[in-house]
């Protein structure tokens, strides 16, 4: 009898030992009060839009900065960014943001390209992580779940900003010149749906082949059209052949308003001659937005002899999301972040912004920009800033 009375001691320490144990990894499991947030940051270091990635991740570091007023903490907790290459591919992108939300982040942001958001978007709903997309342009991330949110522009924006040179006028035509691929396709689509229905606008078309060299037929084309306004939507290496063929061909006489958006500082100088002559949209230049929060990212960027770039400002919102979300919701409730992110409006790097509730969309201000020459050199000239109201998207319900 003493014998069986051992036993069930024995067996009874060991279940006590082994509870404690549970409870012991369940305790280091949960994050102290004092433990790192850990935020996953999924973007392009490498690959064919890493300028744009380093761009942003430079302004999310600002952002946070700004945000947490220097501490980069959130109620004593610091903010830790793990970076993540996607090399601008979604396949990478999503292995990446699948090893983070397996080692418990709730948080994921970046998402330069359209295609990779387009990849995230969906396994953050899966998941249900928030995940706040980058400069990725294509309108199909707005609305696209509850767990999405945007920091960047989208491409109905670019296109009301565009459709702002019309001057409001109705029955004129406007003409899109781009590549015959899904990126030049798609603008004539988007510019399409926006200005034919600003007062009966007639939207035309002219797709040139990926392979072309010799623009000179195109641009006639141009002039058989009777354009009032040119709508050009280029990329690539052939862009300063194309400016140069269109100069030659008379179109900036031709045509009332050459309109195009406006990329990074580096490119201003493949527009050649003709960059004083064209008209511009621009979702950022720096000395556009006159506001405290555009002044500290100018003039923090100043101190290292750098000015903020065209996405910049996507990264330092994201920073301001992010923070925002961690304060007024709860780092370990997603569902409290998104209700803390919905609705919220603030002063961002571009002015005054709003993440609208129904879907997301971030409303924000558009920019009309000239390009000038001084010493040798080519800087923007703001000419107008659109509100945010003027360039809104319209509303989706979430799919």
């Amino acid at each position: 009898m003493q014998r069986w009375y051992k036993l069930v001691a024995l067996v009874v320490g060991v279940a006590v030992l082994a509870g404690a144990g549970a409870t012991t990894r369940a305790a280091d499991a949960a994050p102290s009060a004092s433990a790192p947030i850990q935020v996953g940051i999924v973007y392009s270091r490498t690959g064919l839009l890493a300028s744009y990635g380093a761009q942003y991740i430079q302004g999310l570091r600002y952002g946070l900065s700004y945000a947490t007023k220097g501490t980069n903490a959130v109620n004593g907790r610091k903010i830790e960014l793990t970076l993540v290459d996607d090399a601008t591919d979604p396949v990478k992108a999503v292995a990446g943001a699948k090893d983070l939300i397996g080692k418990g982040y709730k948080i994921l942001a970046g998402s330069v390209s359209s295609g990779v958001a387009l990849q995230m978007a969906p396994l953050a709903e899966q998941n249900k992580v928030l995940f706040i997309s980058g400069p990725a342009a294509t309108d199909a991330i707005t609305g696209i779940n509850r767990y999405t949110f945007r920091s960047g522009r989208q491409s109905y924006q670019d296109v009301l900003a565009a459709s702002s040179y019309l001057g409001g006028g109705g029955g004129k035509n406007v003409t899109v010149f781009a590549q015959d691929s899904a990126f030049g396709l798609g603008n004539f689509l988007a510019v399409q749906q926006v200005m034919g229905n600003l007062g009966g606008q007639k939207v035309n078309r002219i797709l040139v082949p990926l392979s072309a060299q010799d623009f000179t037929p195109f641009a006639q084309q141009i002039k058989q059209q009777k354009t009032d306004l040119l709508f050009i939507a280029w990329a690539g290496t052939t862009a300063p052949a194309m400016w140069r063929s269109l100069e030659q061909q008379g179109i900036f006489q031709f045509v009332d308003k050459v309109v195009t958006g406006l990329d990074q500082r580096s490119t201003y100088p493949t527009y050649g001659p003709v960059a004083s002559n064209i008209s511009f949209l621009s979702h950022y230049v720096y000395n556009a937005p006159k506001n405290k929060v555009n002044d500290f990212l100018v003039r923090s960027m100043r101190k290292r002899s750098q000015v903020p770039d065209l996405f910049t400002p996507d990264g330092f919102v994201a920073g301001q999301m992010i923070v925002r979300a961690l304060t007024k919701g709860s780092p370990g409730d997603v569902s409290k972040m998104i209700t803390a992110l919905e609705g919220w409006s603030f002063t961002g790097p571009k002015g005054q912004e709003t993440v609208r509730a129904s879907d997301h969309a971030l409303l924000q201000p558009m920019f009309q920009v000239k390009l000038a020459q001084k010493n040798g050199k080519w800087n923007s000239v703001p000419t107008k800033a659109l509100r945010a109201r003027y360039t809104a998207p319209p509303e989706k319900k979430f799919g």
